[in-house]
């Protein structure tokens, strides 16, 4: 079995694009989240506040036809990953693999063809509308545009996807099976029917004030803010680091995934499958409750999965649960769906890199049943040496990372 190193992140957030802007819009705590109902058609919906990507540009790093020929989701995921390599210095030697996931894929693509179709007949379809739209395009993509021919596929367990791609992703690198991979998540959903549909489940905030409409935590908080964005991490075998001097910027030593086997969309209250997956995430890194200095949270800022993963950390820690920061970096970037799991990876990294764990920027009340340490406003000076990263999706899919610093 071999050791597994992350050597680079890259990221295009709603806070900014690459790693040392991601760092800086958490460290100052800026939040990424605005009003969107006056460039979307939001008429009976009530949420009206999401965090997009404004300052990606696909113009600013693709050639016109090669962006034209990719959805927004794969613009974004193909970026994420040419930042990621080239934050890491990697020559793309050896045997490598590409692991993508996505929760909806290029919905937009779909949503435009369909108008066409019905407009102007089926004629008038775009021969790339698949291509562009299978949610392992992005995949596909990254390994297109960058030449890797090794394993490459999608994972689409809604918002754990990402969390589940960089654990699979994982295990290949530790069992031999490649030298270094790719690994991640995408989303580009920010379109009026998926926040009329996210609004008609309950699941959106509808507070229209966007420093305060993602409130991980808070007693106050209503529903998660929809956010879009793509993020990337190299993974390395101890082996292909040191041969090639490489230099790593974080450790995987664990990785643990359960499903709850209970409803589509909610968790059960005493969050069961979350401790599963978080106790096996830690089995596998042959480490205990008592090794962990942080939790970075799912923390989506709905009253159900907030309630119900302090009851997990609860359980997990036991007394020690009062004495672990925890936090949720949805506060500030929203809630990026299937690549959520992989931008909080980066704010491990950053809590490793910087001496800082990110804060939950938005809290302000307690919830008598979350009641954390749950680092409100700005980030807190701290030593992390070992960190809990959770992601759990629709359809009780939860997936559970252990990271270590180097």
């Amino acid at each position: 079995m071999h050791r597994v190193f992350i050597t680079g992140f890259g990221i295009v957030s709603p806070i900014g694009i690459g790693k040392n802007a991601f760092f800086q819009g958490l460290k100052a705590a800026q939040v990424g989240i605005r009003r969107v109902d006056y460039d979307l058609e939001l008429t009976g919906v009530a949420a009206k506040v999401a965090a997009p990507c404004d300052l990606f540009d696909p113009l600013a790093f693709l050639p016109p036809k090669r962006a034209k020929r990719l959805g927004r989701a794969s613009q974004m995921a193909v970026v994420a990953a040419r930042l990621a390599v080239e934050d890491a210095h990697l020559s793309l030697s050896g045997t490598g693999a590409v692991v993508v996931g996505t929760g909806i894929g290029a919905l937009e693509v779909l949503l435009e063809n369909h108008q066409v179709f019905l407009d102007r007949g089926p004629d008038r379809v775009s021969p790339f509308l698949i291509p562009l739209m299978m949610p392992n395009a992005p995949a596909a993509e990254i390994s297109i545009d960058l030449g890797i021919k090794g394993p490459s596929f999608g994972v689409a367990t809604a918002c754990a996807a990402s969390t589940h791609a960089i654990g699979i992703a994982f295990h290949m690198v530790r069992q031999g099976l490649v030298d270094w991979a790719l690994a991640g998540g995408t989303e580009a959903v920010i379109l009026p029917i998926v926040l009329a549909a996210f609004d008609r489940m309950g699941a959106l905030s509808r507070n229209p004030e966007p420093e305060s409409a993602s409130r991980p935590f808070d007693r106050d908080r209503d529903g998660f803010v929809l956010g879009e964005g793509a993020a990337i991490v190299v993974l390395e075998s101890e082996e292909h680091l040191r041969s090639r001097g490489g230099e790593a910027v974080g450790e995987i030593v664990g990785f643990g995934q359960s499903s709850d086997a209970f409803h589509i969309t909610a968790p059960p209250e005493d969050g069961e499958g979350a401790y599963q997956a978080m106790a096996t995430a830690l089995r596998d890194a042959h480490l205990s409750p008592e090794d962990v200095d942080y939790v970075n949270a799912h923390g989506t800022s709905t009253p159900l999965n907030d309630r119900a993963e302090t009851a997990a950390i609860k359980r997990l820690l036991g007394p020690r649960a009062y004495e672990v920061p925890v936090s949720s970096i949805k506060a500030q970037i929203g809630h990026l769906l299937g690549a959520a799991g992989a931008a909080e990876v980066g704010a491990v990294l950053f809590s490793f890199a910087e001496g800082l764990i990110p804060a939950t920027a938005t809290w302000r009340n307690r919830d008598p049943e979350c009641d954390l340490d749950y680092v409100p406003g700005m980030p807190r000076p701290a030593r992390i040496r070992v960190a809990l990263k959770n992601s759990f999706g629709f359809g009780g899919q939860n997936a559970s990372l252990v990271l270590r610093a180097v």
